[in-house]
């Protein structure tokens, strides 16, 4: 004998339609006996395979019961436990006050009281660095006026006057210094750019097309060849016919070198005096002038090197002071 019972739902999600012999019972109506509907049967293991079991409720001793949904009293406990954590939460963010206000906002009076006192500190450090880098200028600008002073006033060029000892100390320095001219057995270098006939190749197989770059001398040949010819022990050399000193740069724009204030086109000529053979051998073993040797075998540079048993070099007799030739070059 089929009988239903009566289930008041408690939310708007117990209230449900079944569907039995043609007819739609009334919400809130499950039913439940010894052997189910099998349209109710059907229709509640369809929600469970769809993923919403308890929507009609389950099956218990052949029956269908309802799905217990919490009540009115469980929501509120719910709520009243859920609210009591959040405010615990809340209240452990506000005391904590972020790892960058640990002191209180920022915009208050004992915040920007201790800022200024922060930036004047800041201000008087400074003033007595600078003060301090002042007092030292003034000692230094002190002293080379005293030493200008004591030192008489002479020859032209130097500020040495007519005294034996500082002369003799100028011509011992002249020497190192490149101001006096020397004489010795030379060897000189000659760097130069491809042909322009022979720029279009052909070249050797296995040898890749040149670019522009390749086909000319840079500056770092020149610095190769004249740090391997120093390392050779050359006792002094020039570039160009001019005089190298510890104050020579070389420069190079393009295809054209800069020397002391003067533009030079290749051939580029670098002379060294001292031993030749040692001077040779430091050449042929430098690496940065063997790579330039490769490409003149590969792509035809200029690269000759002569001796000469008798050579003599010219003196330096430019500025020699640092700050003119750099305004110079």
């Amino acid at each position: 004998m089929w009988h239903r019972e009566r289930h008041r739902p408690r939310s708007l999600r117990g209230r449900r339609y079944l569907r039995r012999g043609g007819r739609i019972a009334r919400p809130g109506w499950l039913w439940h006996g010894r052997v189910p509907p099998p349209a109710i049967h059907r229709h509640a293991w369809v929600n469970r395979s769809a993923g919403h079991r308890g929507r009609l409720g389950t099956t218990v001793h052949g029956g269908l019961r309802p799905w217990p949904w919490p009540g009115g009293r469980s929501r509120r406990v719910i709520w009243a436990v859920s609210l009591f954590w959040a405010g615990v939460l809340s209240g452990v963010v506000v005391l904590d006050g972020g790892p960058f206000d640990r002191a209180g906002p920022r915009d208050t009076a004992a915040w920007a009281a201790q800022e200024r006192a922060g930036v004047a500190q800041v201000v008087d450090e400074e003033a007595g660095r600078v003060a301090d880098r002042r007092a030292g200028l003034d000692a230094e600008s002190r002293r080379r006026a005293t030493t200008a002073q004591a030192v008489p006033s002479g020859a032209p060029g130097f500020a040495l006057g007519t005294d034996a000892a500082a002369r003799s100390l100028v011509e011992s320095l002249a020497g190192p210094a490149g101001l006096a001219p020397v004489r010795g057995p030379a060897l000189t270098v000659e760097l130069d750019d491809a042909p322009r006939e022979g720029r279009g190749g052909p070249y050797a197989p296995g040898v890749p097309a040149p670019r522009p770059d390749d086909l000319i001398v840079h500056q770092q040949d020149v610095q190769a060849v004249v740090n391997a010819l120093w390392a050779g022990g050359a006792e002094a050399m020039s570039i160009m016919d001019r005089r190298v000193t510890a104050l020579t740069a070389v420069r190079c724009v393009g295809n054209t070198l800069l020397l002391h204030g003067e533009v030079f086109s290749p051939p580029f000529r670098i002379t060294a005096i001292g031993e030749v053979a040692a001077l040779r051998s430091s050449l042929q073993a430098n690496p940065q002038v063997t790579i330039y040797r490769q490409y003149v075998d590969a792509y035809r540079l200029g690269y000759r090197v002569e001796e000469a048993a008798d050579s003599r070099l010219p003196g330096y007799d430019g500025p020699i002071d640092p700050s003119g030739i750099a305004r110079r070059g």
